[in-house]
């Protein structure tokens, strides 16, 4: 039996399973986020080194996006979707063994790919059971699962960290049975198998000419707002560490929250305009960025937390309105190369930034770094929010029209 969207009476329903495998590979994404003080004790590595395991994550991701985009729209998305949630449980039992800084890095590496696979076959797998007259909720329903199980693996992690046997361990085993299940649904979805097409298979992500002005309008939005949540995720539980909270559950509590910030700001925008879903998510990120200075200045954890909520709301809405404005613009044969070019305008500041900020706080101090990682951000997301202002309405138009 395969999971199909023709009747619409089940569509709704085939349209949220399709997104099932999206989530149980963001739930692994995000689950050593409490963990890497664990480890950072275990193994006596710096912050410098912290963020650099973290940017392993980011590199394999952001290779995986230089090819499974371009693997999926031309031979299906199967085909990209089956191997990479194998590489997730393979990094799930690293991260279970890990017993050096080298296991931990490959094991971020593959979960990277894995993710890179998601965010391009998996999202577009979405869009492609939806249909094109239910893009939006094709683009919700991805949107949703990304940023919920970005949110869940953490909150997993920490409650069982502290609560079950085996610290670094039990965690990575649940996250092996939902994988299962995930492998499960995807050789049950009803996809396409692919539309052939010509040119490199390895490239940097490209996107028709009728889609830049979308892609563009995701990346501005959602580069400043996954940058701030990649600090929360990676160095996070040092600055708890700073204002004096070392609990893991709270660091794991914490991301959930942000995550759930993310899922909970995308339904109650769902029917605003792209525009104002952008401009939202720049508002959001610059007010991240001034309560995390605030944090720091006033060595609060409660102000901590304001910066990491607005943080999470900042990636939601970028990423619904890249995501939205992506399903109206580019041609089906496209998108999941034009998901991975937003994705790698965010991803790749997402990791240089936290990546900068953790050797500058070897150097000059967490508190510093922090700050003037803060200062950056806040300056992106507003410049982001002047272009969605000037081009906003273009992609708007286009949604109008379709």
């Amino acid at each position: 039996m395969t999971i199909q969207a023709a009747a619409p009476r089940v569509r709704d329903g085939a349209i949220w399973a399709a997104a099932w495998p999206v989530l149980a590979v963001f739930v692994l994404s995000n689950a050593a986020t409490p963990l890497y003080v664990v480890w950072q004790r275990e193994m006596g590595f710096s912050s410098g080194t912290l963020t650099l395991v973290f940017a392993c994550y980011i590199a394999g991701l952001l290779g995986a996006l230089t090819v499974a985009g371009v693997v999926s729209d031309r031979v299906g998305r199967k085909p990209v979707l089956l191997p990479a949630i194998v590489l997730a449980m393979v990094a799930c039992v690293l991260f279970a063994c890990a017993g050096s800084v080298l296991v931990l890095a490959l094991a971020r590496l593959l979960t990277g790919v894995a993710v890179g696979c998601a965010v391009s076959a998996g999202m577009a797998a979405v869009t492609d059971i939806a249909g094109r007259e239910r893009s939006a909720k094709g683009a919700l329903a991805a949107s949703v699962a990304m940023v919920l199980g970005a949110g869940l693996g953490p909150l997993l992690a920490g409650v069982l960290s502290e609560a079950a046997p085996g610290a670094t361990v039990t965690v990575f085993v649940v996250e092996i049975a939902l994988l299962a299940v995930a492998f499960v649904v995807v050789s049950r979805l009803d996809l396409p198998s692919g539309v052939g097409g010509r040119g490199p298979w390895i490239r940097v992500p490209a996107v028709p000419a009728r889609g830049r002005t979308a892609v563009l309008l995701g990346i501005v939005a959602f580069a400043p707002g996954i940058t701030a949540t990649s600090f929360v995720l990676s160095l996070g539980p040092s600055v708890l560490g700073m204002l004096g909270s070392a609990n893991r559950v709270v660091a794991g509590a914490l991301a959930f929250v942000m995550f759930l910030a993310a899922t909970g700001i995308q339904f109650a925008v769902r029917r605003r305009s792209i525009r104002v879903i952008l401009l939202g998510s720049s508002v959001a990120t610059v007010g991240s960025a001034v309560a995390l200075i605030g944090a720091v200045a006033t060595a609060a954890v409660p102000v901590f937390g304001i910066a990491a909520v607005l943080a999470g709301m900042g990636q939601g809405l970028g990423q619904l309105g890249g995501l939205t404005a992506i399903g109206s613009a580019v041609p089906p044969d496209r998108l999941a190369e034009a998901n991975a070019a937003q994705n790698v305008g965010g991803y790749l500041p997402a990791a240089v930034l936290p990546l900068a900020t953790g050797f500058l706080g070897d150097a000059a101090g967490l508190a510093t770094a922090t700050t003037v990682f803060a200062i950056v951000v806040a300056a992106a997301a507003a410049a982001g929010a002047t272009f969605a202002l000037r081009r906003g309405a273009e992609v708007d138009r286009g949604t109008t029209q379709r």
